[in-house]
């Protein structure tokens, strides 16, 4: 029948269209599911902060002419510290006890944040500046961090300006991150689930799976019909010499 044969031919086509794409998906798929999301994200690898315990009432801090957004008081490696989040400018740090604004965070103050809380047993390998106008694809976030990594290939990203940890990224959760880019088809933003790639080939399945549920009914019907094997002929048994 030439519809059939119409039919298994496109079938054909699409599926080896769609055959590498479709092995991506599953592989990425099952590896991202293989570990707890939360052993990806290393959400034990740092006890949460201590609560905030002042000694005195905090001083004011010195904020005149600064304009201010939010002002917080948190708990830093080093003590309780005012939290300035500056309009259109740098987040500043404060000292509770004096209100006298700190000088910007160093390496050596955000490897310190990371120690204080950390609870693994690798230590510190490396402290990075990074830049806000080109985070590293591990953040993706426009934020100016030290980026503090560890033994064990583990890195950690400071807040440049407030001293917040704002990522924590294993090794794991960046082949996790590469896998989920190869299942978006972004590997480079690894971002953008709405790209032509994804929608092109998700619509060749779609229609790859239409076609083999067309082609089924032909198949079982040609089953049902197809005469039987002819049986052999007896043979008889060859005369003795």
């Amino acid at each position: 029948m030439r519809l059939r044969s119409t039919l298994r031919r496109w079938h054909t086509w699409l599926g080896w269209l769609i055959g590498l794409p479709l092995l991506f998906w599953t592989l990425s798929g099952v590896i991202m599911v293989w570990k707890p999301i939360e052993e990806v994200r290393g959400a034990d690898l740092l006890r949460p902060l201590a609560p905030v315990r002042m000694t005195a009432p905090p001083a004011p801090p010195s904020i005149a002419g600064l304009p201010l957004e939010r002002l917080s008081l948190e708990q830093r490696a080093g003590g309780p510290r005012w939290i300035l989040a500056v309009k259109d400018g740098p987040t500043r740090l404060a000292d509770p006890l004096t209100g006298h604004l700190l000088p910007p965070l160093s390496a050596a103050d955000a490897a310190r944040e990371v120690t204080g809380r950390y609870t693994g047993s690798a230590h510190v390998a490396a402290v990075a500046r990074t830049s806000a106008d080109s985070p590293p694809l591990d953040l993706r976030r426009p934020l100016a961090t030290w980026q503090v990594s560890m033994s064990d290939g583990t890195r950690f990203y400071v807040d440049a300006g407030s001293g917040e940890v704002v990522a924590r990224r294993t090794r794991w959760w960046r082949f996790y991150d590469w896998m989920w880019g190869l299942h978006i088809m972004d590997l480079k933003g690894r971002e953008d689930s709405h790209n032509p790639s994804v929608i092109g080939f998700g619509i060749a399945a779609l229609i790859g799976t239409v076609l083999a549920l067309a082609l089924l009914p032909f198949t079982v019907r040609r089953r049902r019909i197809s005469p039987a094997a002819p049986q052999a002929a007896p043979t008889s048994p060859a005369p003795p010499r």
